[in-house]
């Protein structure tokens, strides 16, 4: 049996996709039976401002979850060579489940899929608790306690171990625990359909936070008006307007300084568009050349209004040769590699087989 302990539904987030496309992947992928440990569903669906999610309703959530969890165990329903995955490995529930498991005798395997923690410092924890003693030796604590950590990029690996275990001597033990797959969003061809016909669209799908450099977008707003610059923060969308409007836009843009994978980037390829993004963070090794920009361009506000005639240059040139067959071609070749190597789970359904 595989225990799906999931994420909590937000409507304007992928886990709301997450909660019906993620168990059945599973179970198509590996032909075992699939459990999905879910919270409470009265919980207001709406999100700290800025963060991914509602910081004191995750923790209603993931409480209900655990309590789930220990009646499994109780009521003798856990076997040996059952799987528990865990859709975001920071929750405190593995803790629970190993003290069950280890005292009970039940040999399980415990799988964690990391979005984001202390170890970035443009992460909320990392900002707001930094290194204190609690939040890093919670999230040691973590991931010793999963058998399988799972990064959806290598930056992203190599982001947490040179925080977390910069010994060189650790090398042999984080092989052995960590996993790089890319993220359980084959669905997405199904919802976001390629358009070769555009309208002059730039998009900032990005959340309204600090490492977002919402500021340097509306920026651009003001130097390049020949181009409509749609924000999506400023309206209540749905998922199927989001992806409408997606379908529609020639680019979107990225100045952001926190990202270990970059969902909105690889919906605007899968539509057929650009995503222009500074070579930084996971964008480094997941998009090509013509689709980035230097990082120092947009380090900080400052430096971008030092670069600001070159990155202007850069859009408008993307933007005015969008149907180059250079540029189209680019768009496949990229869109497709992607959904090779990052937007497909591959590797965590082989570790579940």
């Amino acid at each position: 049996m595989i225990y799906l302990v999931d994420l909590e539904y937000v409507e304007t987030r992928y886990t709301a996709q997450w909660k019906d496309c993620f168990p059945q992947q599973i179970a198509d992928e590996t032909g075992q039976d699939i459990t999905v440990i879910e919270g409470p569903s009265d919980i207001a669906n709406v999100v700290t401002p800025g963060a991914f999610l509602d910081f004191a309703g995750t923790n209603i959530y993931k409480s209900e979850q655990i309590k789930i969890i220990a009646q499994h165990f109780q009521n003798g329903d856990i076997q040996d060579g059952d799987h528990f995955v865990f859709a975001d490995a920071w929750h405190p529930g593995v803790l629970q489940i190993k003290y069950m498991a280890e005292l009970l005798g039940k040999k399980i395997t415990l799988h964690g899929l990391w979005h984001a923690g202390s170890y970035d410092p443009q992460d909320f924890l990392g900002r707001l608790i930094g290194d204190a003693n609690w939040v890093r030796n919670t999230e040691y604590a973590m991931f010793d306690a999963f058998d399988k950590n799972y990064f959806a990029s290598n930056f992203h690996i190599n982001l947490f171990a040179s925080v977390m275990f910069p010994d060189p001597e650790t090398k042999d033990y984080l092989e052995s625990k960590i996993v790089r797959t890319g993220w359980p969003m084959e669905y997405l061809g199904k919802h976001i359909g390629h358009t070769y016909e555009k309208a002059d669209i730039i998009l900032f799908p990005h959340r309204d936070a600090p490492e977002k450099q919402l500021d340097i977008f509306l920026d651009l707003k003001k130097e390049l008006p020949e181009y409509v610059f749609i924000n999506c923060n400023d309206f209540n969308l749905t998922k199927p307007e989001y992806n409408k409007l997606i379908e529609q836009s020639k680019m979107v843009f990225s100045a952001n300084l926190q990202e270990t994978l970059g969902i909105s980037c690889y919906e605007i390829l899968r539509s057929g568009g650009i995503p222009l993004v500074p070579n930084r963070l996971s964008y480094i090794e997941m998009y090509e050349d013509i689709f980035k920009y230097p990082t120092q361009f947009t380090e900080s506000f400052e430096s971008y209004e030092g670069h600001k005639e070159i990155l202007l240059g850069k859009i408008r040139t993307l933007m005015n040769n969008f149907y180059a067959e250079e540029i189209q071609s680019a768009i496949k070749s990229n869109r497709e590699a992607l959904e090779e190597q990052y937007f497909t789970a591959t590797n965590l359904y082989q570790e579940l087989k």
